[in-house]
C-alpha cells in the first residue's frame, strides 16, 4: 500500500509539472491572431527581426506591425477582433491573453503612429475594460464595439 501511495504522489507531481509546462507554452510564443490582408509594404518585427507580413502569418504578443507609405494590413485576433492599420502605421501588440471558454482576458496595444480601425471581438464585448489602445498622446479604453484612432509620431 505504501508503494501505491508513492506512485500516486509521483503521478500527481508529474501531472502538476506537465500542467505548468503546458501553461508556459501557451503564454510564451502563443499565436494571438493572424494577418488576413496585407497590401503594399507591411512587416512584422519579432524579437528584433523584421519579416514580411503575408496573409496567414501568425502573430504573437509583443509583435510590432509596420506599414509603409503604400501599406495597409488587416488582422484577425483569436477573439475575432478585427484590426486594420493604414499607411505609415506602427502598431505594437503589447499584451494579449484570451480564454476561449470564458471570453475573459486582456488586450493592450500601442499605436505609435498612423491609423487604426477596430471592430472589437469577444474579449471587449465580455469585459469592455479589458482592451486598451495607447497612442503618443493618450490611452483609450474601449467602451464600444467599433472605433478609429489616429496617431502622429512624437517629434523629438
Amino acid at each position: 500500500m505504501h508503494q501505491l501511495s508513492m506512485r500516486k504522489q509521483f503521478l500527481l507531481g508529474l501531472g502538476a509539472v506537465t500542467l505548468c509546462l503546458c501553461s508556459l507554452g501557451a503564454t510564451y510564443g502563443a499565436e494571438i491572431g493572424q494577418i488576413k490582408i496585407a497590401k503594399g509594404q507591411v512587416s512584422v518585427e519579432r524579437d528584433g527581426k523584421a519579416m514580411p507580413a503575408t496573409p496567414g502569418l501568425r502573430l504573437q504578443a509583443a509583435d510590432v506591425v509596420k506599414t509603409g507609405a503604400d501599406g495597409s494590413v488587416g488582422i484577425t485576433m483569436t477573439d475575432n477582433s478585427l484590426l486594420s492599420a493604414g499607411p505609415s502605421s506602427v502598431l505594437a501588440l503589447d499584451r494579449y491573453a484570451f480564454d476561449t471558454t470564458t471570453h475573459q482576458g486582456k488586450f493592450d496595444s500601442t499605436l505609435k503612429q498612423g491609423t487604426l480601425a477596430v471592430v472589437s471581438g469577444k474579449l471587449a464585448k465580455q469585459s469592455p475594460e479589458a482592451m486598451t489602445v495607447r497612442t503618443p498622446a493618450t490611452i483609450l479604453g474601449v467602451r464600444g464595439t467599433e472605433f478609429v484612432v489616429s496617431a502622429e509620431p512624437v517629434a523629438r
